[in-house]
């Protein structure tokens, strides 16, 4: 069965009417649960240090002992208790462990993560530290690897991740989100591709596969793949319109790709805020789905091989 992190377990306390959808990444794992063919593992806590490689060490170190001035907070979005703190470890420490995931089996995936809106020296709509950057900075230290690609998919442009390596060659953002949605200052990724409103299903496919073969040009070692399902039409806060069949094959187009290049890839959440939660959860399972299935495919394959 194919391992998946989570971080679920650890509660953020938040307020009554609170935006943020905390309860999905459970639903989430129940349905993943259900199918049974997962082996859930709790995420481990990131080490701090390995946070600071990556980030500015007196902005980790704030975050961690609850001394970043109000104003950062309200740029987080959530208020800091103990608990944020070990939700944020686990959901970076999820994503280092699905990276050695993926050196090891060919993909890896963590039920959280994605966070792709933190800065160097700042967190930013409900993301605290940057999770890529983090993974990216430590395989490097390692080295296992000499370029990475991010492919960001979320309706959202992934503009920390895009300042965070605007000036390093052998890192590749690729963010394709809505062009009038947050945030409405944009950074600059290698490659960004803006959507109008209301885009759907043919035309989202049609640009995706337009632009998915300049990122394997480049040649990377390790792909992170940001996965939000917030361009789903349900969405509250997407303004696209893709269906479940749509975002279905999205997934199977990028991940589709990475198999055919042979990098591993790193299988992140992102955002998803429809009503009712449901919706997104399922749209969430629906891509470590896909994932299983297409290396089930390959790996069948390759035992059929083997014995002809």
């Amino acid at each position: 069965m194919k391992r998946l992190f989570y971080c679920d377990h650890h509660e953020i306390p938040l307020p009554p009417g609170h935006r943020f959808p905390v309860r999905k990444y459970r639903l989430i794992r129940d349905l993943l649960t259900a199918d049974g063919c997962f082996d859930f593992r709790e995420a481990p806590l990131a080490d701090p240090g390995v946070i600071a490689a990556a980030h500015d060490p007196d902005y980790v170190t704030q975050f961690l002992e609850g001394s970043l001035p109000p104003s950062s907070v309200r740029r987080i979005g959530f208020p800091w208790s103990e608990g944020l703190v070990r939700r944020t470890l686990a959901s970076v420490g999820g994503t280092l462990a699905a990276t050695r995931e993926a050196f090891e089996h060919g993909w890896g995936g963590t039920l959280a993560g994605g966070t792709h809106h933190a800065f160097y020296g700042e967190g930013s709509g409900y993301c605290v530290f940057n999770d890529f950057a983090i993974a990216i900075v430590s395989l490097r230290a390692a080295g296992l690897i000499r370029k990475a690609a991010i492919i960001d998919l979320d309706v959202h442009q992934g503009d920390g991740t895009a300042q965070m390596f605007e000036g390093d060659p052998n890192v590749l953002t690729f963010s394709m989100h809505g062009a009038k949605n947050f945030p409405f200052r944009k950074q600059r990724s290698r490659i960004d591709v803006e959507l109008a409103d209301g885009t759907a299903d043919a035309e989202y496919l049609d640009t995706l596969a337009l632009w998915l073969p300049r990122i394997f040009e480049f040649a990377p070692d390790v792909v992170f793949f940001q996965s939000g399902v917030d361009a789903l039409a349900e969405d509250t806060l997407g303004r696209l319109a893709l269906t479940h069949d749509g975002l279905r094959r999205r997934d199977e187009l990028v991940l589709g790709a990475c198999r055919t290049y042979g990098a591993p890839v790193v299988l992140t959440l992102g955002g998803g805020y429809a009503s009712p939660i449901e919706l997104t959860a399922n749209a969430h399972a629906n891509t470590f789905r896909t994932a299983a299935a297409l290396w089930e495919i390959a790996e069948s394959a390759r035992q059929f091989a083997r014995k002809s």
